[in-house]
């Protein structure tokens, strides 16, 4: 895989805005009054399962649909009012809107004529997503996780401020995965702005700083990864567990004793528990703070925003419009 090193771009990341946005396709609310923003300088995952709404908001985002109601805007902009958008958003939606008998290399000169960039330029981006030896390779013959690798190409080719990518770590191994992880890391500590759908919260909790989740259209949670959990806990192992219980809760906590005899305290840190047991002359054999459990927090935030949301719209159902442009635009 290529080295992800890259120039800044000189211009900063541009917030993404989505403002009470709607889009329907006939009796189908795929999109349901949406609202949130993303910021520059970090990695914000748009999470949510398949069918949630994710691709026809991106979609939405950079211009290819029509909402609605509401609007998307990017630095204060339209995709379509921007001036030159292939240098402002770097997107990848499709890995396989390609040319079959182009190669790899053919297929980027082509997007940099069709957008006035050096053709210069074509090298340097297979060689940061690791393509360089199979560029005169037709793409036809290409794997999935390789399309991935041309669509991040492309994206890349304007050096843009923004990056919009839609599942972008389908079809790639483990080594792929685990550089992909790097180089985005890498873009957002350069100022640029990443926004980067998944249907699997495990895919990306080592990659993401912020989180935007959708279920049936509609915002489930939005902020930062580990607002998806409270606090897990203290876990301590010790042998003389009734002694420490004391002192914990005389601090005004709540031991929790487990079967194996271990206590678990939440709502302070580790140096907190120790600091206590210190106090109180108590040996301690363990004292780790508990893992965060994202992935189930995840499922389980969808799962109820689900049923909440079917209950509402069995109760209330919205009527369908008529509109022509409303039945007739297509689903995506």
């Amino acid at each position: 895989m290529g080295s992800i090193s890259t120039q800044p771009t000189g211009e900063p990341g541009r917030t993404l805005q989505v403002v009470g946005l709607t889009k329907r396709f006939g009796p189908v609310i795929a999109v349901d009054d949406l609202s949130f923003e993303v910021e520059p300088g970090r990695v914000t995952g748009f999470l949510g399962p398949n069918g949630a709404g994710k691709t026809t908001t991106l979609r939405l985002l950079l211009g290819l649909l029509t909402p609605t109601s509401g609007h998307c805007a990017i630095g204060g902009q339209p995709y379509r009012d921007l001036h030159d958008p292939l240098r402002t958003v770097g997107a990848g939606l499709d890995g396989s809107s390609f040319h079959p008998g182009r190669t790899a290399r053919n297929h980027l000169r082509w997007m940099c004529a069709s957008a006035g960039i050096a053709t210069t330029r074509v090298e340097e981006v297979l060689a940061l997503v690791g393509l360089t030896e199979a560029a005169d390779r037709r793409v036809g013959g290409f794997s999935l996780g390789m399309r991935q690798r041309l669509t991040l190409a492309g994206a890349m080719l304007g050096d843009p401020a923004v990056l919009v990518l839609d599942e972008p770590a389908n079809g790639l191994d483990p080594e792929g995965i685990a550089w992909l992880r790097g180089f985005l890391r890498h873009l957002a500590s350069q100022g640029r702005t990443v926004l980067v759908s998944s249907h699997v919260l495990s895919e990306v909790q080592q990659t993401v700083d912020d989180v935007v989740i959708l279920a049936r259209g509609r915002l489930v949670h939005t902020g930062p990864l580990d607002s998806l959990s409270g606090d897990p806990g203290v876990r301590v192992v010790t042998p003389d567990a009734e002694a420490l219980a004391s002192a914990l809760t005389a601090a005004g906590l709540a031991p929790q004793v487990q079967p194996d005899g271990a206590l678990v305290v939440r709502g302070c840190p580790p140096e907190q528990v120790g600091d206590l047991a210190f106090t109180a002359g108590v040996r301690l054999h363990l004292l780790a703070p508990l893992e965060r459990d994202l992935e189930t927090a995840f499922l389980r935030m969808v799962d109820d925003a689900e049923r909440r949301i079917d209950r509402e719209r069995a109760t209330h159902p919205t009527p369908t419009p008529t509109t022509p442009t409303e039945i007739t635009d297509g689903a995506a």
